[in-house]
């Protein structure tokens, strides 16, 4: 049977120091004591290390590219974490390839196989899928992004979907609401489903029954966010406030408010947006921080492009209420 190939993380083991400076060693960086270098040195000739050529290309700067998968490339919050994406990877001289899935799964596999199959150095996906066991032969490093890997040991960037949603109701319950709707995507996936749990969750926690007839599951890009706000608002006992989950659902909703002149009402977005905080009043938003998103998970990629062997983690992104107006008004 064929001994599996050295890896960084064994020649720093052997050398008794870290694969990080087991890595500058061996990328000629003068940063490090004579005698560690000669451990480093003494090892990778003990063991036969050989460096994984399109890792050491990343690591000297040459040009590369990544791949970078999400749902919508117009979607505000991607938007986001793909420019600071390209901006970390433009730092390194590494180019990037952006696709969109548009919500389809079959879609994302197509996407996927196609970057695969252009031998890109690495991945960033946001999936709408829940299978992902077909990637555990990919060829190069994967970090995953508002949603966790299912079948897969991966790194992940993500936030806390569940809770950041019910930190929305509960500053709406707090300015006196009860009757609270929820507006947000269609729950083929787990963001959606999670955030929909949160909003449940608060209700539940202070004892109000939910309603169904407050609860809108839309489709966004076909302008479904703002029929259902004129239906809710248009109700025979309406809402009070609004639970926007998303900013696409944000977008589409907000405009229907200010057209039946419904500036009264609460309103909590998860997420931020364009001008969010120069209307009247300013939106009160989740902030999920997609740029922090974003970087963190090209830190966690390029990191492993460069021969580092951390253990695959799961990384959550902070979130924090920011109160901006809307999210403040009581019921009249």
């Amino acid at each position: 049977m064929k001994a599996p190939r050295p890896r960084l993380r064994d020649v720093a083991q052997a050398a008794q120091t870290s694969t990080k400076t087991a890595s500058r060693v061996i990328n000629g960086d003068e940063r490090v004591s004579a005698s560690t270098r000669a451990r480093v040195e003494q090892a990778v000739q003990d063991l036969g290390y050989r460096p994984d050529p399109l890792a050491r290309s990343l690591r000297l700067g040459q040009d590369e590219t990544i791949g970078v998968v999400v749902d919508e490339v117009g979607d505000p919050f991607f938007a986001s974490v793909i420019g600071e994406i390209e901006r970390m990877a433009l730092d390194r001289g590494i180019s990037v390839i952006i696709a969109s899935t548009r919500r389809l799964a079959e879609r994302e596999r197509i996407v996927l196989d196609g970057l695969l199959q252009r031998r890109v150095a690495g991945l960033i996906i946001a999936s709408i899928s829940d299978n992902h066991a077909y990637l555990r032969t990919s060829p190069c490093p994967l970090v995953f992004i508002d949603r966790a890997a299912a079948d897969l040991a991966a790194d992940a960037v993500v936030v806390d979907d569940r809770g950041g949603a019910r930190m929305a109701v509960e500053h709406l319950m707090r300015h006196g609401h009860r009757r609270i709707a929820y507006i947000g995507d269609r729950l083929d996936t787990a963001t959606a489903r999670s955030r929909l749990t949160g909003y449940r969750d608060a209700l539940d926690a202070a004892g109000i029954a939910p309603d169904d007839a407050l609860i809108a599951e839309v489709e966004p890009a076909k302008g479904d966010a703002g029929v259902a706000a004129e239906t809710l608002l248009r109700l025979q006992d309406p809402p009070t406030a609004i639970f926007s989950a998303n900013t696409r659902c944000s977008l589409g909703t907000l405009p229907t408010v200010h057209r039946l002149r419904r500036t009264d009402i609460g309103f909590v977005s998860f997420g931020d947006f364009a001008m969010a905080d120069t209307i009247t009043p300013a939106i009160t938003i989740v902030d999920h921080s997609p740029e922090l998103i974003g970087r963190l998970a090209a830190e966690r990629l390029f990191s492993r492009l460069a021969g580092e062997e951390p253990p695959v983690e799961t990384i959550f992104a902070p979130l924090r209420v920011v109160p901006r107006g809307s999210g403040e008004l009581g019921p009249l």
